[in-house]
């Protein structure tokens, strides 16, 4: 049941003897769409957030979701993010585009120069 993708109110609990071998664990699924952790140490809490390999990640609540935060999962949970500034993604196709202007400084300082009738 921890290995799998399960939709609907499932909560699996697993005993571990270090936070290590519980954030290995959690990792070693070929999903991550969401986690939750529960511990009154926010601190430690968000420690083990930043470790998970998941889209989500819920900390002593669940199935929160708002329109302003993406939405999307790791490895075979999706691809891409929903809701939020991310989901814009889905529909851009970005371009990059570099200059070099130092060719317009060097044009630049040679017209200056032309137009006194001296050298640059």
């Amino acid at each position: 049941i921890a290995k799998e993708e399960i939709f609907g109110p499932v909560m699996t609990v697993l005993k571990f003897k270090t936070l290590e071998e519980a954030i290995v664990r959690a990792n070693a699924t070929s999903y991550g769409l969401g986690a939750g952790i529960c511990s009154r140490d926010i601190g430690r809490a968000l420690s083990v957030a930043h470790k998970l390999r998941a889209g989500t990640i819920y900390v002593n609540c669940w199935n929160v979701v708002k329109p302003n935060t993406p939405f999307g999962g790791y490895k075979q949970s999706g691809v891409g993010r929903e809701l939020g500034e991310d989901a814009l993604d889905n529909y851009l196709e970005k371009k990059t585009v570099i200059v070099d202007l130092s060719y317009e400084d060097e044009k630049d300082e040679k017209a200056a120069g032309d137009a006194t009738g001296g050298p640059n």
